[in-house]
Protein backbone atom coordinates (compact mmCIF):
# COMPACT_ATOMS: atom_id res chain seq x y z
CA UNK A 1 0.00 0.00 0.00
CA UNK A 2 0.80 3.63 -0.75
CA UNK A 3 2.26 5.56 2.76
CA UNK A 4 0.47 8.40 1.74
CA UNK A 5 -2.87 6.50 1.19
CA UNK A 6 -2.71 4.80 4.67
CA UNK A 7 -1.56 7.97 6.18
CA UNK A 8 -4.67 9.58 4.54
CA UNK A 9 -6.91 7.20 5.98
CA UNK A 10 -5.35 7.90 9.60
CA UNK A 11 -6.31 11.48 9.30
CA UNK A 12 -9.67 11.32 7.71
CA UNK A 13 -10.56 8.89 10.86
CA UNK A 14 -9.04 11.42 13.02
CA UNK A 15 -10.87 14.45 11.60
CA UNK A 16 -13.99 12.31 12.35
CA UNK A 17 -13.16 12.08 15.99
CA UNK A 18 -12.62 15.60 16.17
CA UNK A 19 -16.39 16.80 15.05
CA UNK A 20 -17.47 13.92 17.77
CA UNK A 21 -15.07 16.19 20.02
CA UNK A 22 -16.30 19.26 19.20
CA UNK A 23 -19.97 18.14 19.32
CA UNK A 24 -19.66 16.61 22.83
CA UNK A 25 -17.13 18.89 24.48
CA UNK A 26 -18.72 22.30 24.10
CA UNK A 27 -19.46 24.00 27.58
CA UNK A 28 -17.63 21.08 29.33
CA UNK A 29 -17.28 21.27 32.87
CA UNK A 30 -14.59 20.04 35.92
CA UNK A 31 -17.17 17.41 36.27
CA UNK A 32 -18.02 16.79 32.83
CA UNK A 33 -14.20 16.48 32.40
CA UNK A 34 -14.35 13.72 35.42
CA UNK A 35 -17.26 11.74 35.30
CA UNK A 36 -19.72 13.23 32.44
CA UNK A 37 -22.65 15.13 34.72
CA UNK A 38 -23.28 11.83 35.46
CA UNK A 39 -25.70 11.65 32.28
CA UNK A 40 -24.29 9.20 30.31
CA UNK A 41 -26.98 6.20 28.61
CA UNK A 42 -25.64 2.60 29.90
CA UNK A 43 -26.19 0.77 26.80
CA UNK A 44 -23.71 4.07 24.93
CA UNK A 45 -21.31 3.13 27.60
CA UNK A 46 -21.97 -0.38 27.58
CA UNK A 47 -20.82 -0.60 23.58
CA UNK A 48 -18.28 2.00 23.79
CA UNK A 49 -16.32 -0.28 26.40
CA UNK A 50 -16.05 -3.00 24.19
CA UNK A 51 -13.80 -0.65 22.26
CA UNK A 52 -11.78 0.39 25.42
CA UNK A 53 -11.44 -3.23 26.53
CA UNK A 54 -10.50 -5.03 23.28
CA UNK A 55 -7.74 -2.14 22.30
CA UNK A 56 -4.80 -2.30 19.34
CA UNK A 57 -3.26 -5.14 22.02
CA UNK A 58 -6.55 -7.49 21.42
CA UNK A 59 -6.69 -6.26 17.44
CA UNK A 60 -2.93 -7.77 16.51
CA UNK A 61 -2.07 -9.41 19.20
CA UNK A 62 -4.56 -11.90 20.28
CA UNK A 63 -4.63 -13.01 16.43
CA UNK A 64 -1.12 -13.87 16.58
CA UNK A 65 -1.17 -15.26 19.98
CA UNK A 66 -3.20 -18.02 18.94
CA UNK A 67 -0.13 -19.42 16.85
CA UNK A 68 1.39 -20.70 20.54
CA UNK A 69 -1.55 -20.53 22.69
CA UNK A 70 -4.32 -21.70 20.17
CA UNK A 71 -7.88 -20.90 21.44
CA UNK A 72 -6.89 -21.52 24.83
CA UNK A 73 -7.75 -17.44 25.60
CA UNK A 74 -11.01 -18.19 25.91
CA UNK A 75 -10.60 -19.85 28.93
CA UNK A 76 -9.07 -16.47 30.14
CA UNK A 77 -12.63 -14.38 28.53
CA UNK A 78 -14.91 -16.76 29.95
CA UNK A 79 -13.16 -16.00 33.59
CA UNK A 80 -14.02 -12.78 32.45
CA UNK A 81 -17.35 -13.43 32.89
CA UNK A 82 -17.46 -14.36 37.11
CA UNK A 83 -15.04 -10.91 37.03
CA UNK A 84 -17.10 -8.63 35.79
CA UNK A 85 -20.16 -10.45 37.86
CA UNK A 86 -18.21 -9.31 40.94
CA UNK A 87 -17.53 -5.71 40.10
CA UNK A 88 -21.24 -5.34 38.97
CA UNK A 89 -22.65 -6.72 42.25
CA UNK A 90 -19.95 -6.09 44.96
CA UNK A 91 -17.29 -2.88 43.75
CA UNK A 92 -20.15 -0.93 41.81
CA UNK A 93 -22.63 -0.76 44.73
CA UNK A 94 -20.12 0.49 47.05
CA UNK A 95 -18.60 3.54 44.61
CA UNK A 96 -22.02 4.27 43.74
CA UNK A 97 -23.01 4.62 47.87
CA UNK A 98 -19.69 6.95 48.31
CA UNK A 99 -20.18 8.69 45.37
CA UNK A 100 -17.08 8.41 44.43
CA UNK A 101 -14.92 10.27 41.64
CA UNK A 102 -11.70 9.02 41.93
CA UNK A 103 -12.60 5.16 43.27
CA UNK A 104 -9.51 4.97 45.50
CA UNK A 105 -10.96 7.75 47.83
CA UNK A 106 -12.03 5.03 48.94
CA UNK A 107 -8.63 3.50 50.69
CA UNK A 108 -9.08 6.32 52.24
CA UNK A 109 -11.80 6.04 53.93
CA UNK A 110 -10.88 2.55 54.82
CA UNK A 111 -7.41 2.69 55.64
CA UNK A 112 -5.78 5.97 55.82
CA UNK A 113 -4.06 8.66 53.95
CA UNK A 114 -1.14 6.25 52.94
CA UNK A 115 -2.90 3.39 52.03
CA UNK A 116 -5.12 6.19 49.59
CA UNK A 117 -1.85 7.51 47.53
CA UNK A 118 -0.37 3.65 47.52
CA UNK A 119 -3.63 2.04 45.87
CA UNK A 120 -3.83 5.76 43.40
CA UNK A 121 0.10 5.49 42.46
CA UNK A 122 -0.08 1.71 41.63
CA UNK A 123 -2.82 2.45 39.42
CA UNK A 124 -0.80 5.25 37.98
CA UNK A 125 2.41 2.87 37.14
CA UNK A 126 0.08 -0.21 35.92
CA UNK A 127 -2.28 2.27 33.66
CA UNK A 128 1.32 4.63 32.07
CA UNK A 129 2.67 0.98 31.14
CA UNK A 130 -0.40 -0.89 30.12
CA UNK A 131 -1.36 2.33 27.80
CA UNK A 132 2.20 2.98 26.66
CA UNK A 133 1.89 -1.00 25.74
CA UNK A 134 -1.56 -0.91 23.64
CA UNK A 135 -0.53 2.46 22.19
CA UNK A 136 3.23 1.07 20.80
CA UNK A 137 1.54 -1.46 18.85
CA UNK A 138 -0.55 1.36 16.39
CA UNK A 139 2.50 3.53 16.73
CA UNK A 140 5.03 0.95 15.16
CA UNK A 141 2.43 -0.04 12.52
CA UNK A 142 1.67 3.47 11.25
CA UNK A 143 6.03 3.90 11.38
CA UNK A 144 7.45 0.89 9.28
CA UNK A 145 4.64 1.38 6.79
CA UNK A 146 4.54 5.10 6.34
CA UNK A 147 6.81 6.97 8.68
CA UNK A 148 10.30 5.05 7.69
CA UNK A 149 9.36 5.80 3.89
CA UNK A 150 9.27 8.93 4.73
CA UNK A 151 12.30 8.83 7.14
CA UNK A 152 10.47 10.63 9.61
CA UNK A 153 11.65 9.15 13.34
CA UNK A 154 9.80 7.06 15.51
CA UNK A 155 9.63 9.48 18.26
CA UNK A 156 8.60 12.14 16.17
CA UNK A 157 5.55 9.64 15.04
CA UNK A 158 4.66 8.90 19.04
CA UNK A 159 4.51 12.89 19.53
CA UNK A 160 2.28 13.44 16.61
CA UNK A 161 0.17 10.55 17.75
CA UNK A 162 -0.09 11.91 21.26
CA UNK A 163 -0.91 15.47 20.57
CA UNK A 164 -3.72 14.28 18.58
CA UNK A 165 -5.35 12.10 21.78
CA UNK A 166 -3.90 14.94 23.40
CA UNK A 167 -6.43 18.15 21.42
CA UNK A 168 -9.00 15.20 21.58
CA UNK A 169 -9.52 14.69 25.07
CA UNK A 170 -8.40 17.86 26.44
CA UNK A 171 -11.47 19.48 27.29
CA UNK A 172 -14.33 16.99 27.24
CA UNK A 173 -12.87 14.41 29.33
CA UNK A 174 -14.56 11.26 30.03
CA UNK A 175 -17.79 13.03 28.25
CA UNK A 176 -15.88 13.11 25.11
CA UNK A 177 -14.61 9.72 25.46
CA UNK A 178 -18.01 7.60 25.93
CA UNK A 179 -18.76 9.06 21.99
CA UNK A 180 -15.58 8.68 20.22
CA UNK A 181 -16.03 5.33 21.97
CA UNK A 182 -18.87 4.50 20.45
CA UNK A 183 -17.87 5.29 17.04
CA UNK A 184 -14.35 3.54 17.85
CA UNK A 185 -16.20 0.62 18.71
CA UNK A 186 -18.19 0.24 15.03
CA UNK A 187 -15.38 0.49 12.93
CA UNK A 188 -13.04 -1.99 15.19
CA UNK A 189 -15.98 -4.79 14.88
CA UNK A 190 -16.59 -3.60 11.17
CA UNK A 191 -12.52 -4.02 10.25
CA UNK A 192 -13.06 -7.50 12.35
CA UNK A 193 -15.51 -8.78 10.25
CA UNK A 194 -14.66 -7.45 6.88
CA UNK A 195 -11.04 -8.80 7.99
CA UNK A 196 -12.53 -12.27 8.19
CA UNK A 197 -14.78 -12.56 5.50
CA UNK A 198 -11.64 -10.90 2.52
CA UNK A 199 -9.05 -13.49 4.25
CA UNK A 200 -11.81 -16.19 2.90
CA UNK A 201 -12.86 -14.58 -0.26
CA UNK A 202 -8.94 -14.45 -1.08
CA UNK A 203 -8.37 -17.96 -0.30
CA UNK A 204 -10.80 -19.19 -2.76
CA UNK A 205 -12.97 -21.01 -0.64
CA UNK A 206 -16.48 -20.37 2.02
CA UNK A 207 -16.89 -19.26 5.27
CA UNK A 208 -18.46 -22.93 5.97
CA UNK A 209 -15.34 -24.57 4.66
CA UNK A 210 -12.93 -22.40 6.43
CA UNK A 211 -15.00 -22.83 10.12
CA UNK A 212 -14.29 -26.64 9.97
CA UNK A 213 -10.84 -26.07 9.29
CA UNK A 214 -10.40 -23.81 12.19
CA UNK A 215 -12.55 -26.43 14.41
CA UNK A 216 -10.67 -29.40 13.24
CA UNK A 217 -7.08 -28.00 12.96
CA UNK A 218 -4.52 -27.78 15.42
CA UNK A 219 -5.29 -23.89 16.79
CA UNK A 220 -8.56 -24.47 17.67
CA UNK A 221 -7.89 -26.12 21.26
CA UNK A 222 -9.52 -24.28 24.14
CA UNK A 223 -9.04 -26.56 27.34
CA UNK A 224 -5.38 -28.12 28.40
CA UNK A 225 -5.62 -30.23 31.49
CA UNK A 226 -1.69 -30.22 32.49
CA UNK A 227 -1.46 -28.28 35.28
CA UNK A 228 2.22 -27.65 35.27
CA UNK A 229 1.11 -25.45 31.79
CA UNK A 230 0.76 -21.84 31.99
CA UNK A 231 -2.70 -22.41 29.94
CA UNK A 232 -3.74 -24.56 32.46
CA UNK A 233 -7.48 -24.32 32.14
CA UNK A 234 -8.47 -23.37 35.65
CA UNK A 235 -5.33 -21.58 35.66
CA UNK A 236 -7.25 -19.49 32.83
CA UNK A 237 -10.26 -19.21 34.45
CA UNK A 238 -9.09 -17.87 37.43
CA UNK A 239 -6.99 -15.52 35.96
CA UNK A 240 -9.10 -14.06 33.66
CA UNK A 241 -11.84 -13.42 36.56
CA UNK A 242 -9.30 -12.11 38.72
CA UNK A 243 -7.74 -9.92 35.64
CA UNK A 244 -11.28 -8.60 34.77
CA UNK A 245 -11.65 -7.60 38.55
CA UNK A 246 -8.28 -5.67 38.95
CA UNK A 247 -8.34 -3.98 35.39
CA UNK A 248 -11.55 -3.13 35.44
CA UNK A 249 -13.70 -3.14 38.54
CA UNK A 250 -9.98 -1.17 40.46
CA UNK A 251 -9.07 0.61 37.42
CA UNK A 252 -9.92 4.26 36.96
CA UNK A 253 -10.03 4.62 33.49
CA UNK A 254 -12.75 1.43 33.13
CA UNK A 255 -14.82 2.26 36.46
CA UNK A 256 -14.73 6.08 35.48
CA UNK A 257 -16.93 5.62 32.30
CA UNK A 258 -19.34 3.35 34.17
CA UNK A 259 -19.36 5.89 37.00
CA UNK A 260 -20.44 8.54 34.39
CA UNK A 261 -23.92 6.48 34.04
CA UNK A 262 -27.24 8.44 35.74
CA UNK A 263 -27.36 5.51 38.20
CA UNK A 264 -26.30 2.09 39.90
CA UNK A 265 -28.78 0.30 37.97
CA UNK A 266 -27.69 1.57 34.67
CA UNK A 267 -24.13 0.79 35.25
CA UNK A 268 -24.60 -2.36 35.94
CA UNK A 269 -26.93 -3.01 32.59
CA UNK A 270 -24.06 -1.54 31.15
CA UNK A 271 -21.47 -4.37 32.75
CA UNK A 272 -23.51 -7.32 32.20
CA UNK A 273 -24.20 -6.52 28.79
CA UNK A 274 -20.94 -5.34 28.12
CA UNK A 275 -19.12 -8.79 29.30
CA UNK A 276 -21.40 -10.79 27.12
CA UNK A 277 -20.58 -8.53 23.98
CA UNK A 278 -16.87 -9.35 24.82
CA UNK A 279 -16.92 -13.23 24.49
CA UNK A 280 -18.25 -13.28 21.48
CA UNK A 281 -15.97 -10.20 20.03
CA UNK A 282 -12.71 -12.46 21.53
CA UNK A 283 -13.49 -15.40 19.62
CA UNK A 284 -13.86 -13.38 16.58
CA UNK A 285 -10.36 -12.20 16.97
CA UNK A 286 -8.92 -15.97 18.28
CA UNK A 287 -11.27 -17.02 15.00
CA UNK A 288 -9.11 -14.83 12.96
CA UNK A 289 -6.08 -15.35 14.13
CA UNK A 290 -6.68 -19.28 13.22
CA UNK A 291 -7.50 -18.47 9.62
CA UNK A 292 -4.22 -16.02 9.17
CA UNK A 293 -1.94 -19.07 9.93
CA UNK A 294 -4.26 -21.23 7.35
CA UNK A 295 -3.89 -18.38 5.12
CA UNK A 296 -0.02 -18.22 5.87
CA UNK A 297 0.28 -21.94 4.95
CA UNK A 298 -1.92 -21.64 1.82
CA UNK A 299 0.19 -18.98 0.39
CA UNK A 300 3.62 -20.39 1.69
CA UNK A 301 4.04 -16.89 3.98
CA UNK A 302 6.86 -17.28 6.15
CA UNK A 303 6.07 -16.04 9.76
CA UNK A 304 7.05 -13.25 11.30
CA UNK A 305 9.63 -13.63 14.03
CA UNK A 306 7.18 -11.50 16.25
CA UNK A 307 3.26 -13.12 16.09
CA UNK A 308 2.00 -9.13 16.75
CA UNK A 309 2.92 -8.62 13.14
CA UNK A 310 1.04 -11.45 11.04
CA UNK A 311 -2.37 -9.73 10.97
CA UNK A 312 -0.37 -6.13 9.46
CA UNK A 313 2.12 -7.82 6.64
CA UNK A 314 -0.93 -10.14 5.84
CA UNK A 315 -3.63 -7.65 5.40
CA UNK A 316 -1.03 -4.71 4.06
CA UNK A 317 1.65 -6.91 1.63
CA UNK A 318 -0.64 -10.08 0.82
CA UNK A 319 -4.34 -8.65 0.78
CA UNK A 320 -6.22 -5.96 -1.56
CA UNK A 321 -5.82 -2.23 -0.81
CA UNK A 322 -8.84 -2.25 0.50
CA UNK A 323 -8.22 -4.74 3.36
CA UNK A 324 -5.17 -2.83 4.06
CA UNK A 325 -7.40 0.05 4.43
CA UNK A 326 -9.75 -2.00 6.61
CA UNK A 327 -7.42 -3.23 9.00
CA UNK A 328 -5.76 0.11 9.33
CA UNK A 329 -9.05 1.77 10.08
CA UNK A 330 -9.72 -1.11 12.51
CA UNK A 331 -6.36 -0.74 14.07
CA UNK A 332 -6.67 2.97 14.92
CA UNK A 333 -10.16 2.80 16.06
CA UNK A 334 -8.72 0.02 18.40
CA UNK A 335 -5.78 1.88 19.48
CA UNK A 336 -7.43 5.59 20.09
CA UNK A 337 -9.58 4.16 22.71
CA UNK A 338 -6.81 2.84 24.98
CA UNK A 339 -4.60 5.93 24.36
CA UNK A 340 -7.56 8.90 25.22
CA UNK A 341 -9.44 6.67 28.30
CA UNK A 342 -6.21 5.96 29.77
CA UNK A 343 -4.91 9.73 29.33
CA UNK A 344 -7.86 10.98 30.97
CA UNK A 345 -7.83 8.76 33.90
CA UNK A 346 -4.40 9.29 34.54
CA UNK A 347 -5.61 13.02 34.63
CA UNK A 348 -8.35 12.27 37.02
CA UNK A 349 -6.54 10.39 39.44
CA UNK A 350 -3.54 12.37 39.81
CA UNK A 351 -5.84 15.67 40.25
CA UNK A 352 -7.99 14.32 42.68
CA UNK A 353 -5.72 11.23 44.43
CA UNK A 354 -2.55 13.73 44.95
CA UNK A 355 -3.57 17.09 44.11
CA UNK A 356 -6.87 16.82 46.10
CA UNK A 357 -8.72 19.00 43.61
CA UNK A 358 -12.02 18.07 44.71
CA UNK A 359 -11.51 19.17 48.39
CA UNK A 360 -9.70 22.60 47.52
CA UNK A 361 -12.57 25.29 48.05
CA UNK A 362 -10.36 27.82 48.54
CA UNK A 363 -9.81 28.09 44.34
CA UNK A 364 -12.15 29.05 41.33
CA UNK A 365 -12.87 26.35 38.43
CA UNK A 366 -10.72 28.04 36.10
CA UNK A 367 -7.93 27.63 38.44
CA UNK A 368 -8.69 24.27 38.51
CA UNK A 369 -9.28 24.37 34.89
CA UNK A 370 -5.74 25.56 34.62
CA UNK A 371 -4.35 22.96 36.52
CA UNK A 372 -6.13 20.02 35.09
CA UNK A 373 -4.75 21.36 31.85
CA UNK A 374 -1.44 20.90 33.02
CA UNK A 375 -1.58 17.02 34.40
CA UNK A 376 -3.19 16.26 31.31
CA UNK A 377 -0.53 17.72 29.37
CA UNK A 378 2.34 16.24 31.05
CA UNK A 379 1.47 12.68 31.31
CA UNK A 380 0.80 12.88 27.99
CA UNK A 381 4.76 13.35 27.75
CA UNK A 382 4.98 10.48 30.26
CA UNK A 383 3.66 8.25 27.83
CA UNK A 384 5.45 9.17 24.85
CA UNK A 385 9.15 8.29 26.97
CA UNK A 386 7.53 5.22 27.66
CA UNK A 387 6.48 4.33 24.29
CA UNK A 388 9.92 5.13 23.12
CA UNK A 389 11.31 3.01 25.86
CA UNK A 390 9.26 0.09 25.22
CA UNK A 391 10.05 -0.08 21.18
CA UNK A 392 13.48 -0.79 22.58
CA UNK A 393 13.14 -3.82 24.97
CA UNK A 394 9.99 -5.68 22.78
CA UNK A 395 10.53 -8.86 22.41
CA UNK A 396 7.31 -11.15 22.52
CA UNK A 397 3.36 -10.79 21.92
CA UNK A 398 2.29 -7.56 23.93
CA UNK A 399 -0.63 -8.79 25.56
CA UNK A 400 1.53 -11.63 26.83
CA UNK A 401 3.33 -8.70 28.23
CA UNK A 402 0.68 -6.55 29.12
CA UNK A 403 -0.92 -9.76 31.28
CA UNK A 404 2.20 -10.37 32.75
CA UNK A 405 2.59 -6.58 34.21
CA UNK A 406 -0.37 -6.57 35.62
CA UNK A 407 0.07 -9.73 37.99
CA UNK A 408 2.86 -7.52 39.25
CA UNK A 409 1.00 -3.65 39.57
CA UNK A 410 -2.38 -4.82 40.04
CA UNK A 411 -1.81 -7.57 42.60
CA UNK A 412 -1.65 -4.72 45.05
CA UNK A 413 -4.80 -3.76 44.47
CA UNK A 414 -6.55 -6.87 45.00
CA UNK A 415 -4.87 -7.63 47.81
CA UNK A 416 -5.95 -3.76 49.53
CA UNK A 417 -9.47 -4.23 47.97
CA UNK A 418 -10.13 -7.78 49.06
CA UNK A 419 -8.57 -7.01 52.38
CA UNK A 420 -11.25 -4.03 53.14
CA UNK A 421 -14.12 -5.43 51.54
CA UNK A 422 -13.68 -9.24 53.24
CA UNK A 423 -12.56 -8.15 56.59
CA UNK A 424 -13.45 -5.87 59.71
CA UNK A 425 -10.06 -4.80 60.66
CA UNK A 426 -8.34 -1.79 60.30
CA UNK A 427 -4.20 -1.72 59.16
CA UNK A 428 -0.83 0.12 60.36
CA UNK A 429 -1.27 2.49 57.53
CA UNK A 430 2.07 3.59 57.69
CA UNK A 431 3.20 0.23 56.51
CA UNK A 432 1.04 -0.23 53.51
CA UNK A 433 3.38 1.13 51.09
CA UNK A 434 6.03 -1.46 52.08
CA UNK A 435 4.00 -4.16 51.81
CA UNK A 436 2.89 -3.34 48.54
CA UNK A 437 6.20 -2.91 47.19
CA UNK A 438 7.45 -6.01 48.83
CA UNK A 439 4.83 -8.01 47.71
CA UNK A 440 5.43 -7.76 44.04
CA UNK A 441 9.34 -8.52 44.58
CA UNK A 442 8.46 -11.85 46.18
CA UNK A 443 6.04 -12.45 43.00
CA UNK A 444 8.95 -11.55 41.19
CA UNK A 445 11.46 -14.40 42.53
CA UNK A 446 8.64 -16.57 42.70
CA UNK A 447 7.68 -16.29 39.23
CA UNK A 448 11.51 -16.64 38.08
CA UNK A 449 12.35 -19.78 40.18
CA UNK A 450 8.40 -21.49 39.92
CA UNK A 451 10.59 -24.58 38.33
CA UNK A 452 13.15 -25.16 40.60
CA UNK A 453 10.83 -24.75 43.51
CA UNK A 454 7.81 -26.22 42.44
CA UNK A 455 8.76 -29.21 40.36
CA UNK A 456 8.27 -27.99 37.66
CA UNK A 457 5.10 -26.01 37.97
CA UNK A 458 5.16 -22.67 35.50
CA UNK A 459 3.53 -19.24 36.81
CA UNK A 460 0.62 -18.08 34.47
CA UNK A 461 -1.52 -15.09 34.66
CA UNK A 462 -1.94 -16.31 37.85
CA UNK A 463 0.59 -14.74 39.72
CA UNK A 464 -1.91 -11.39 40.10
CA UNK A 465 -3.88 -13.63 42.32
CA UNK A 466 -0.83 -15.01 44.72
CA UNK A 467 0.69 -10.81 44.82
CA UNK A 468 -2.60 -9.98 45.75
CA UNK A 469 -3.17 -13.32 48.74
CA UNK A 470 0.73 -11.93 49.64
CA UNK A 471 -0.55 -8.49 50.28
CA UNK A 472 -3.38 -9.40 52.10
CA UNK A 473 -1.37 -11.53 53.87
CA UNK A 474 1.07 -8.35 54.65
CA UNK A 475 -2.16 -6.24 55.66
CA UNK A 476 -3.22 -9.53 58.15
CA UNK A 477 0.30 -9.22 59.87
CA UNK A 478 0.29 -5.66 60.33
CA UNK A 479 -3.32 -5.25 61.29
CA UNK A 480 -4.38 -2.85 64.27
CA UNK A 481 -4.37 -5.36 67.33
CA UNK A 482 -7.49 -4.22 68.88
CA UNK A 483 -10.90 -2.44 67.86
CA UNK A 484 -12.28 -3.86 64.70
CA UNK A 485 -14.33 -1.29 62.66
CA UNK A 486 -17.51 -2.53 61.25
CA UNK A 487 -17.52 -2.35 57.46
CA UNK A 488 -20.34 -0.70 56.79
CA UNK A 489 -19.10 2.48 59.26
CA UNK A 490 -16.62 3.04 56.08
CA UNK A 491 -19.41 2.74 53.69
CA UNK A 492 -21.64 4.56 55.51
Amino acid sequence: MNPSLIFFCFLVYTLILFLVTWITARRATNRAFFIGNKNSPWYVVAYGMIGASLSGVTFMSVPGWVGTTQFSYMMVVVGYLFGYFVIATVLMPLYYKLNLTSIYTYLEARFGFWSYKTGSFFFLLSRTIGASFRMFLVVNVLQVFVFDAWHIPFAITVLIFIILILLYTFKGGIKTIIWTDTVQTTFMIAALVLSIILIIRQMGTDFSSVFNAVLDGPYSKMVFTDWNDKRFILKQLLSGAFIAIVMTGLDQEMMQKNLSCRSLKDAQKNMFSFSISLVFANFLFLFLGAILFIFAAHEKIALPLRSDDLFPIIAIKYLSPLAGIIFLIGLISAAYPSADGALTSLTTSFSIDFLGMNKKNNITERQKQKIRYFVHCSFAIVLLIVIIIFRAINDRAVIDKLFTIAGYTYGPLLGLYSFGLFTRFEVRDKFVPWIAITSPVICYFLSDSSEYLFNGYKFGFELLIVNGMITFAGLLIFRKPKNPVSLMSHQG
